[in-house]
């Protein structure tokens, strides 16, 4: 039996190989929880809880929208109301339609009104069958809606409004033909190309030709001062 078991001593007084250490690694159970297999590696599980908590953070910064933004897309989404009645302790609110009319398409009109055809043909117009200061107005409304640019509008864009706004709101449709004369002079040919532009302009607007009196009026109070907006039917003797 004794012969049998190897001693401590002869173990440590063995030799050992050549390109090994000499020294002995002994582990030891060390009971309880702070024992290494029940929590393997803590402090690479605290860097990855910080980095998950990290890019959570980042994830979370990243989309949190601008205040800015959401403020804008709500006044953008926000219909406008106006007090329309004042009864009592009651009020009656009536939702105000956002004009699409800018400073530019009121500078454009009037850029127009100084060309010679334009003002000869309102010259002409003395009874206002065909260019009154609603009619005009609708002219603007319309350089809104058809989506050109404020350079790309010239005189025959005028005329073709003029004339659209004849067709919505005239029962007597003749007087408008004088448009014609003042553009072609008494030439036939060019009439054709006219009617396609204007089927072209009602297109572009997405066929929306419908402009209520108080969208006129509210294009007429920008610049009242104008000398169009005295146009008025009301006033004629």
């Amino acid at each position: 039996m004794a012969a049998s078991q190897p001693s401590s001593t002869s173990e440590a007084q063995s030799p050992q190989p050549s390109g090994y250490s000499s020294d002995i690694v002994v582990e030891e159970d060390v009971p309880g929880p702070s024992a290494p297999w029940m929590n393997p590696r803590p402090s690479l599980q605290r860097s990855s809880v910080k980095r998950k908590r990290d890019w959570s953070s980042d994830s979370e910064s990243e989309e949190e929208p601008d205040e800015e933004m959401v403020q804008e897309k709500e006044m953008a989404t926000k219909p406008e109301w106006s007090v329309e009645k004042l009864c009592g302790l009651k009020m009656r609110f009536k939702r105000r339609r956002r004009s699409l009319v800018l400073p530019v398409h009121h500078e454009v009109f009037a850029r127009l009104l100084e060309d010679p055809v334009v003002k000869r043909f309102l010259a002409w117009d003395k009874k206002l069958r065909v260019s009154d200061k609603y009619l005009l107005a609708m002219v603007i409304a319309y350089f809104s809606r058809c989506g050109l640019f404020a350079w790309q509008l010239r005189r025959i864009h005028f005329f073709l409004a003029l004339y659209l706004a004849n067709d919505m709101e005239e029962d007597n449709q003749a007087p408008k033909q004088d448009i014609f004369y003042f553009l072609y002079g008494k030439s036939y040919a060019e009439r054709p190309m006219f009617h396609k532009l204007r089927y072209q302009w009602i297109r572009t607007m997405g066929w929306n030709v419908r402009v209520s009196r108080e969208e006129c009026e509210e294009i007429q109070s920008y610049d009242p001062d104008l000398w169009v907006w005295g146009r008025d039917r009301n006033h004629l003797s």
